[in-house]
């Protein structure tokens, strides 16, 4: 946002504060309060403006995003999501009374397929209250309260459990780029900011186990961050050295803690996954997979165990 790190520190511990999740308190002075589905089903309730429960969806669209490729949207433009906890065989919602306030479900009945699509992708499913919920899929089709206009998509990564529906019912995701643009995983050299779209546990020999992104570099936290609140206090000319951990679903996250598994709304508009409530990063000044130059980075930067715990280690 090209402001500078030595005037903004102080005011970020203010600012940069997670929407609609909570954290506890745990051993590592903040971590547990709530489980992913539950801090989904407890965001809040539709704003003024935005979807109502059991609208239809009409005339399907398909909608080009820059963050995601091709989104599935409403006749009115209005993303359409998906969430894990639910199941495409047998289709079932799982997401009811507070969660279903924040979460709209799109009723079935006369949705039609987009051009492109095949329309045997769309289905219904009978939730508990006897209504039918458009699927897409199989899976049960939801907007977000929060999405106030075409194009929005503040729903995407919620929890680390919400995620915009591609046209074939998948995730929306924007195909792998052509060999030799990128790292493996998705990721641009030299840990910049969108890295490796996947978290797995990797070992090194004085650090142990630690978190390394879908490209193999390592994974940090920074120690005045807080998970209770959720703030990350790295803005400004920090984050070009330390960029954000994107959103990663949570299916491709490999041997890591799925407590408090959560995504950090940034007031610069950046998504930020956190482990245990705690914002993660990578470091510009490691260059390969394997690399741990920011470990003990003035006394601040340090690995990431796989339950989100600092590695002090030197």
């Amino acid at each position: 946002m090209g402001i500078k790190r030595g005037t903004t520190l102080a005011a970020a511990a203010i600012t940069v504060v997670l929407a609609a999740t909570a954290c506890g308190s745990s051993d590592d002075k903040t971590g547990y309060a709530t489980t992913p589905a539950a801090a989904a089903s407890q965001a809040p309730a539709a704003a003024d403006g935005g979807p109502a429960a059991g609208e239809p969806a009409g005339q399907l669209a398909v909608a080009a995003s820059e963050q995601l490729g091709q989104v599935l949207t409403d006749s009115a433009g209005l993303t359409l999501y998906r969430f894990d906890k639910d199941t495409a065989q047998p289709s079932k919602s799982t997401c009811e009374g507070d969660c279903a306030r924040t979460w709209p479900v799109v009723a079935a009945g006369d949705a039609t397929a987009t051009a492109g699509m095949d329309p045997a992708l769309l289905g219904e499913v009978v939730r508990g209250d006897g209504t039918k919920q458009l699927t897409v899929a199989g899976w049960p089709a939801y907007r977000f309260a929060k999405d106030a206009k075409s194009g929005d998509l503040n729903g995407q990564g919620v929890g680390g459990v919400w995620f915009a529906f591609a046209p074939d019912g998948k995730k929306a995701a924007k195909p792998a780029a052509a060999a030799g643009g990128t790292a493996p995983g998705g990721a641009a050299p030299g840990g910049a900011a969108g890295a490796g779209t996947a978290l797995s546990v990797a070992k090194d020999p004085k650090l142990g186990e630690h978190i390394v992104d879908g490209a193999g570099m390592t994974v940090y936290r920074f120690k005045p961050d807080t998970a209770w609140p959720m703030v990350s206090k790295c803005v400004g000319d920090c984050l070009a050295k330390w960029p954000v951990v994107p959103p990663v679903d949570k299916a491709d996250a490999k041997g890591i803690t799925e407590r408090n598994y959560l995504v950090l709304d940034r007031p610069d508009g950046k998504k930020q996954q956190t482990v245990d409530c705690w914002p993660v990063y990578t470091f510009t000044g490691d260059t390969k997979p394997g690399d741990v130059n920011g470990q003990g980075v003035g006394g601040t930067w340090y690995a990431v165990a796989p339950d989100g715990k600092l590695i002090t280690v030197q």
